[in-house]
């Protein structure tokens, strides 16, 4: 299986994962109230917004192929900043998402870097691209142009 293949599958499985994250905050804004800093103000408007853009990633990482590089980093600068919600629920020590213990809420956050890297090799980031001998970045078959040579 070629990398770029890998990738695809990547992009899908994460778009899949955003979407279904997306909709769980919009359904059950609740549950997701646990993970929301009690000092923001309008917290379900919170939860409900960040579900909107969970949705907006998902489309983009499938739909947008001209921009997959920007959605990537977008993506990834999303993984960082809602840090701070599994941050604060962790500190808090609220329940949620069945995560009703501080070892579990706190070993949740070794995920998140997880989440960075996955968005940003399943993009075709360049920080996430294989460089060649000379320190040039290789260039896959689909960054190509047609008529171009592999240099």
């Amino acid at each position: 299986m070629r990398i770029e293949s890998v990738r695809t599958f990547a992009r899908w499985v994460l778009a899949g994962f955003m979407a279904v994250a997306g909709v769980g905050h919009l359904v059950a804004t609740e549950a997701f109230l646990g993970q929301t800093p009690t000092w923001l103000p309008l917290r379900s408007a919170v939860v409900w917004l960040s579900g909107v853009v969970e949705i907006g990633f998902a489309v983009a990482l499938v739909a947008w192929s001209g921009r997959r590089r920007q959605v990537g980093w977008a993506l990834a600068l999303f993984f960082v900043v809602v840090v701070i919600g599994n941050i604060f629920q962790a500190v808090a020590g609220t329940d949620a998402f069945g995560l009703d213990t501080d070892t579990e809420r706190w070993a949740r956050l070794a995920f998140q870097p997880i989440l960075v890297v996955w968005a940003l090799w399943a993009t075709g980031t360049p920080l996430t691209r294989r460089r060649g001998p000379d320190g040039r970045l290789r260039r896959s078959r689909s960054d190509r142009s047609p008529g171009t040579d592999a240099g």
